[in-house]
């Protein structure tokens, strides 16, 4: 309650500005005469001026009796309520907070800066998280000190900012989610564009370690941020010193990354806090789906006074695809943050052109339709090997008489392998040209990311040697067929399996001639299809020893790597013949590209993509993403594997629809290190436990990221936002003194009464002029 003294309501402001005025006159008159019969007296009479004295005090009685005549004053008694200004207050909630600030994290700081903030009753705090895009309500809610409850806050992706909600705790917590970037110009702009009510100022409580505004323009990104609103932006730093620690700070490329091209990484390597750094040795590894990482590339940075080092290494890639590098630094002792020393690189390895060696067995009119489509392919580079004279053969001439050459086995499977993308045997038998001691490296070709197609034909599978050796437990079936022959030259029309008409890699072929193959003249015999195998297509009337249909064309995934087994030798039948005539014999080129293009893993014959969304972070909620092709429709299997040990980690699954949706899978939280994604689309009209078409997408998760990569604090940053804003700069302790808007009187109930009747000052103002006038008649001013 307030009480204060006013002019009586029935006078406008126009007549009580004359009264003062005549009033202030009035007196001025008075002492004007004072001071001229003062002159015309004796000096020093002390009667004289003990009537002056007199004479100036009743006549100013006199004039304010007069005055309050006029005005007849009324008291006012005010009863209300303070409202404190609406103040904004924004803390980092991006990881870097969680790294050791001032006596604890730096989010610990933050909770002492809300504490000491949420002391002030003078003002309203809005409490907010700002990371990415537009900030959030810290714990879901942000309160006010006081004034009635808004309207409720939009998602954070709506573009717009949250308004205030209902009252909160003193001190909320300054905990969630942690965020993968701390972009303060995108939570300013935001709230200065939000339709509710505009804060009177902003309280920014972070280390300064800000993707947004940068260290070269703040002052100015800060002022266009808040779009003309004009108020301050006072700064509570998190965090003062750095820790001593030694981190991979930045990992960049010069260029795209090409198979089989050399790939230089820029790595970037600072040491701060006092820490003593001065030749850093830095290591670059490939993460592998079983076994240790392969070293690619070591060198050493050394760091100068700035506290930064750079190196760069040459790495070379021999597959394509998605590539995960561990760029990994020996730190010297003393380092307090461990978890900054590894960085994870993905890699998308795209390919100059697909190297493809093709080795037949024999001349045929397969093995030179499948020639003549790889060399007409401008995007392959095809290396060919056809047998044109066995090692039994009876030649009437020598060998120095012969323009044939012996077939360099020892030399392409022992030096040559790794630079080839896939590996073409065609109805070649191994045992005869030396090729049976090299399968156990083309097994190991084949783990470590490589690509086999094994044909049919009179010396392929069982009958080309291939059981029961290494390279048999790599391929999409089963070799062991026990007494039962190893080839079938019976006439048959391969069936198309729900898988495989469900399957991309058949589409193109599907599209052309639909679900009738021609017929084939026969088949090689395998067994049962090996855990992990999609059969795409199988035979109508051969079983496998299980009583399963035997299958004819198989796909598979062996650790990085991928095998395709067509047990048919016929697939020219395609290109010429009186079936292929309906589809100009386009369809074998459809066939070959589609299988070809599945085993170098083009996305056109994926049958989903999946990765996860915005990155995935160690010990944090990593949710996977997955987007299947349209006209996929089943349920979809996600098999999470940690790369290097094969250790399933997650087992996921979801139901998709024919539009192609994208379908989010909760993932948990993981550990640091890699990570292969397998998906399986098991067809809706599926039977039994036949296994759909498969992809796969390898990611790495790290600890902190970019957040972690350098820890210093930025302190000067945050001095100059308040600088350019007309705010003031402070530590935790000190945040509940900010100089913050004062708070506004709302008024809800007044009560005017007059002081006196008006008769009152009327007889006071009669009164008061009758004692001047007597008083100065006795003075002689009369």
């Amino acid at each position: 309650m307030t009480q204060s003294l006013a002019p009586s309501g029935d006078l406008s402001s126009s007549v009580v500005a004359v009264a003062c005025v005549v009033a202030a006159l009035s007196f001025g008159l008075l002492v004007l005469e004072l001071v001229r019969a003062r002159g015309r007296t004796a000096a020093g009479s002390g009667g004289l001026r003990g009537a002056a004295l007199a004479t100036a005090l009743t006549g100013a009685i006199a004039v304010l009796c007069l005055l309050a005549a006029i005005l007849r004053p009324v008291a006012v008694t005010s009863r209300g309520s303070l409202v404190g200004p609406k103040v904004v207050v924004l803390v980092d909630g991006s990881r870097s907070m969680d790294l050791p600030g001032i006596a604890g994290t730096r989010r610990d700081s933050a909770e002492r800066a809300l504490a000491e903030l949420g002391k002030r009753a003078d003002v309203r705090l809005s409490r907010y998280l700002f990371g990415e895009g537009a900030p959030l309500p810290a714990d879901g809610q942000a309160g006010d000190g006081g004034g009635p409850a808004p309207a409720p806050a939009p998602r954070a992706d709506a573009g717009a900012a949250a308004p205030a909600a209902p009252a909160a705790p003193a001190a909320p917590p300054a905990r969630g989610r942690p965020q993968r970037r701390s972009d303060l110009s995108a939570a300013l702009e935001a709230l200065a564009r939000a339709a509710d009510e505009r804060p009177s100022a902003f309280v920014v409580v972070s280390d300064g370690r800000l993707d947004r505004p940068g260290p070269e323009d703040t002052a100015a990104a800060t002022r266009a941020a808040l779009e003309g609103l004009g108020v301050p932006v006072h700064t509570v730093a998190a965090a003062t010193e750095s820790p001593r620690d030694a981190s991979v700070r930045a990992v960049r490329t010069s260029g795209a990354a090409v198979a089989h091209q050399p790939l230089s990484l820029r790595i970037d390597i600072g040491c701060s806090g006092g820490l003593a750094c001065d030749a850093v040795p830095v290591v670059a590894r490939e993460l592998r789906e079983q076994g240790a990482p392969t070293t690619l590339a070591t060198g050493t940075a050394h760091v100068d006074e700035g506290g930064v080092g750079t190196v760069e290494l040459g790495v070379t890639l021999d597959r394509a695809g998605t590539r995960i590098l561990e760029v990994a630094i020996d730190a010297p002792d003393g380092d307090a943050l461990p978890e900054n020393d590894v960085r994870y690189v993905t890699l998308d390895v795209a390919r100059d052109r697909i190297r493809v060696l093709h080795v037949a067995g024999r001349p045929t009119y397969d093995v030179r339709a499948l020639r003549m489509w790889l060399k007409a392919d401008a995007s392959v580079d095809v290396v060919a090997f056809f047998i044109l004279r066995t090692p039994g053969d009876e030649v009437n001439a020598s060998s120095d008489e012969l323009a044939l050459i012996p077939f360099p086995v020892d030399e392409l499977f022992s030096v040559h392998l790794s630079s080839f993308d896939a590996v073409v045997l065609q109805d070649f038998d191994a045992k005869p040209y030396g090729l049976t001691k090299h399968l156990p490296a083309l097994a190991q070709y084949v783990d470590k990311g490589g690509g086999l197609i094994m044909v049919g034909g009179p010396n392929a599978f069982v009958p080309g040697n291939y059981a029961r050796t290494r390279l048999a437990r790599v391929l999409p079936v089963d070799l062991d067929i026990g007494s039962a022959p190893g080839v079938d030259l019976g006439a048959f029309v391969p069936r198309i399996t729900a898988a495989g008409r469900a399957a991309p890699v058949l589409a193109p072929l599907l599209a052309l001639i639909g679900d009738e193959m021609p017929e084939m003249p026969g088949t090689n015999v395998v067994g049962d299809p090996l855990p992990g195998a999609t059969v795409l297509m199988t035979h109508p009337t051969r079983t496998t020893a299980s009583g399963a249909p035997m299958p004819v064309l198989s796909l598979g995934e062996h650790e990085s790597g991928r095998t395709i087994a067509l047990t048919l030798d016929g697939s020219h039948r395609l290109l010429f013949s009186a079936f292929a005539s309906s589809s100009a014999g386009r369809a074998h080129g459809a066939f070959w590209d589609a299988l070809l293009g599945w085993l170098m893993r083009d996305p056109r014959f994926e049958p989903a993509a999946i990765e996860p969304r915005g990155g995935c972070l160690a010990g944090e909620e990593t949710t996977l993403v997955l987007r299947p092709l349209a006209g996929q429709r089943g349920e979809a299997k996600v098999t999470i594997a940690r790369l290097g040990s094969g250790a399933v980690v997650r087992t996921l699954s979801a139901r998709i629809g024919e539009g192609g949706e994208p379908v989010e899978l909760a993932a948990g939280r993981l550990d640091p290190g890699g990570y292969a994604a397998t998906v399986e689309i098991v067809p809706a009209e599926g039977a039994g436990d036949a296994k759909g078409a498969t992809t796969r997408r390898d990611f790495a998760c790290e600890r902190g990221g970019d957040e972690w990569a350098d820890p210093r604090p930025d302190v000067a940053r945050l001095e100059e936002i308040a600088k350019a804003t007309g705010g003031a700069s402070v530590l935790p302790p000190d945040a509940g003194s900010l100089p913050l808007p004062a708070a506004t009187q709302v008024a809800a109930e007044r009560h005017v009464a007059p002081l006196l009747p008006p008769w009152a000052w009327t007889l006071a103002a009669a009164a008061a002029l009758g004692a001047h006038w007597i008083v100065r008649r006795r003075g002689g001013l009369a």
